[in-house]
């Protein structure tokens, strides 16, 4: 049987189905929004594993098919590796169900969303959302749903909800929020400096139509009856929990009230702190308490401690006040070989972000089934966290999940201060190498590039900071939000709201929590909060670097850019490209070519750029009547001689134009391959040149003598 709802959101068709697709899944929704269907699927594990955390797993299945488009390698049509997109759009899936399952849930999930159709007008991220909370409402899993997402842009000054692909190219905002019929849970933003206030309506027009979606899987889940999935969850029991705070809670604030966690290793410092007390906590483990379930235990009593210290007495563990950012050192060009470095360091948390410029034909290539073609990315940041930035050994290997997903951030936040690539046409590749992570290091990621850029002499609008706020919850009337969070805050504590953007407005936002939702209350707040802190931090960043570099570094290329009219980009290029493979050839240059006209000419030495430049504007010039032409002579006839003005363009010099007397015969005054200056007296109904060598002289012998006589005056 067959279980369909719908309703209209946003103008267009919103439905769920159950009942034809995946039938041995516990969980199977489709969901359609126009002509995109993403198929979600669930199932759950019977029994726990031995993992310490919640094992859920989501994975974003983007099929080409779905685009009705073939993989592009000539050697491999299998869909393989997840592209950076997909990885994106499983993490806002994840990060949008794990908090409203209970923490000590250790039953294995996992989570599949296969797109099954894309229309390329609507995103399939929030679809993924909506059919990932509707196919765990049929499993019976402990899951607090439903939950649902849609995305807000602004266009013209106007909020739009749900806007199609082709409405965010004109959108200063485009941002996705989800959450339950009674808080936000997740929020992800990209924008053009949007002030606070428009952010804040923005996520309240998404949370009210959130509930609508809501009510609608409510409908949808009424059609089944389904039983409740007991989930093993490894708590500690009360009577533990109460005996390790009898026994250790005064020792624990003792400790904490006395030591200030500032270091660069403070997590270690944690360890070092309380490694006396773990050690005593074998003497403790029964028959009915296990050593995990008391290192567990002992973890909350230290976690609870903390949190009272902030909550009762504004006591963070750094000793800072809540609204205080820790200390903040930056410094430019460290790095000698590199087109742009700076380090940025703040508390804890240290990256070093490195630029590279390249040609166009360094831009990365982009293609899956979210787009109908390829297009090209000028702009590249990648962000790095090896192991030894938290004090550990680890695989080096390819960048994780979280690698991806926080280089995505740093880059979204940096975008729209970049200039065109009519103002500078170099592709961009900016690596932020975390050395020392204690908390909101992707936002140092953000403070580097900006500086990074600047050094590299990229000419960016403004400077772009970035802050990561927490937020330690007990109530609406008791709470506390933190600025600039370190690890032992974001371990510790409900939220991690990330804001970055410049003195004028946001440019990307990115929040996780840890709780059921958070009201818009809070999260006004929190953005307000999260202003403060950026501004400070730009100032500091002001003390290193102002402004970019007015000369970029002398190790990178040297590019010079023209517009050529798109009509005569053929006369460039040549048959077979014989004409631009010999300007390269014989310039020892590299030269891209945009379909709208736009030439980009690139070389270690700018004399090949400019003799590069200079052969295109002659290909491309339009001759001129009136106009005197250094051209050379080509062909030579009884009446004339052929000229050549431009290159492939000549015309001719009529035997009675050679000279101001009788010329008998034409190798009288000129010869094949002399260079002569001639004028373009007329264009002919045919498109003929008719030239003359004796109005040229004329008219040059004419201007040296008022030349001259200007100077003996």
């Amino acid at each position: 049987m067959i279980n369909r709802v719908e309703t209209i959101i946003a103008g267009r068709t919103l439905s769920l189905e159950n009942g034809l697709l995946a039938p041995q899944a516990e969980g199977s929704v489709t969901v359609r929004y126009g002509d995109t269907i993403v198929l979600t699927t669930v199932v759950t594990a019977d029994k726990p594993t031995t993992a310490d955390y919640f094992p859920m797993s989501v994975e974003f299945a983007e099929k080409y098919y779905s685009a009705g488009k073939i993989k592009g390698s000539r050697f491999v049509k299998r869909e393989g590796r997840p592209s950076d997109w997909a990885i994106l759009s499983g993490r806002i899936t994840d990060r949008t169900l794990r908090p409203l399952f209970p923490k000590e849930a250790r039953n294995d999930v996992q989570v599949v969303s296969t797109i099954l159709s894309i229309d390329f007008e609507n995103e399939p991220e929030t679809l993924s959302v909506i059919g990932g909370s509707a196919a765990l409402g049929l499993t019976g899993a402990p899951f607090e749903g439903p939950v649902s997402a849609v995305k807000v842009g602004f266009v013209d000054g106007q909020l739009i909800l749900n806007p199609t692909v082709t409405q965010l190219e004109s959108s200063t905002l485009d941002l996705l929020v989800s959450g339950t019929s009674d808080a936000i849970v997740m929020v992800e933003a990209g924008a053009q400096e949007v002030d606070e206030a428009i952010m804040v309506q923005a996520l309240g027009l998404a949370h009210e139509e959130i509930k609508k979606i809501c009510e609608l899987q409510k409908q949808f889940l009424a059609n089944f009856t389904v039983a409740p999935k007991a989930f093993t969850c490894r708590d500690v029991s009360d009577e533990t929990m109460k005996m390790l705070q009898d026994k250790y809670s005064a020792t624990v604030l003792e400790r904490l009230n006395t030591t200030i966690f500032d270091g660069q290793y403070p997590d270690l410092k944690v360890k070092h702190l309380f490694n006396d007390l773990q050690k005593g906590l074998k003497e403790l483990v029964t028959e009915t308490t296990s050593q995990v379930e008391l290192e567990q235990g002992f973890f909350l009593v230290v976690r609870e401690q903390i949190r009272r210290n902030i909550l009762d007495k504004a006591q963070r563990p750094d000793k800072r006040q809540l609204t205080q950012v820790r200390p903040i050192a930056s410094s430019v060009g460290l790095i000698p070989r590199t087109h742009g470095s700076a380090l940025f360091t703040r508390g804890g948390t240290q990256a070093l972000t490195l630029t590279t410029l390249g040609s166009a034909s360094d831009e990365q290539i982009v293609d899956g089934a979210n787009t109908d073609e390829e297009f090209k990315k000028r702009y590249i940041h990648h962000y790095n966290a090896p192991p030894f930035s938290v004090g550990e050994t680890g695989r080096m290997m390819g960048p994780k999940r979280r690698e991806i997903g926080h280089g995505a951030l740093a880059e979204r936040a940096l975008e729209p201060m970049l200039p065109t690539k009519d103002e500078f046409p170099y592709t961009m590749l900016v690596v932020s190498e975390v050395l020392s992570q204690n908390g909101s290091s992707s936002m140092a990621s953000v403070c580097g590039s900006t500086l990074s850029l600047m050094d590299a002499g990229v000419p960016i609008k403004r400077p772009v900071a970035g802050i990561a706020m927490g937020l330690v919850w007990e109530s609406i009337e008791k709470h506390a939000i933190l600025s600039d969070i370190q690890g032992m805050e974001d371990f510790c504590g409900d939220m991690d709201f990330k804001v970055a953007g410049t003195e004028v407005g946001i440019t990307a936002i990115q929040m996780d929590i840890k709780i059921k939702g958070l009201s818009l209350e809070v999260l006004t707040k929190a953005l307000a909060q999260a202003k403060e802190g950026r501004m400070h931090i730009l100032g500091e960043m002001a003390k290193t670097m102002t402004a970019p570099r007015a000369n970029l570094s002398p190790y990178a290329p040297k590019i010079t850019s023209i517009r050529i009219n798109p009509e005569k980009i053929r006369d460039v290029i040549g048959s077979g490209g014989k004409i631009i493979n010999k300007i390269i050839a014989d310039t020892k240059t590299k030269i891209d070519i945009e379909d709208d006209g736009l030439v980009m000419v690139s070389s270690t030495n700018q004399d090949d750029v400019n003799r590069a430049i200079k052969i295109i504007q002659d290909l491309t010039a339009d001759v001129e009547v009136g106009k005197i032409y250094h051209g050379t002579v080509v062909k030579i006839l009884d009446f004339g001689a052929f000229v050549e003005i431009l290159p492939g363009k000549d015309g001719l010099c009529h035997i009675s134009q050679l000279a101001p007397f009788r010329v008998n015969k034409v190798e009288d005054v000129v010869k094949m391959g002399d260079e002569i200056d001639v004028k373009v007296m007329e264009i002919d109904s045919m498109g003929r040149y008719n030239l003359s060598k004796k109005a040229a002289d004329a008219q040059m012998a004419q201007a040296a003598g008022q030349t001259k006589t200007e100077e003996t005056k």
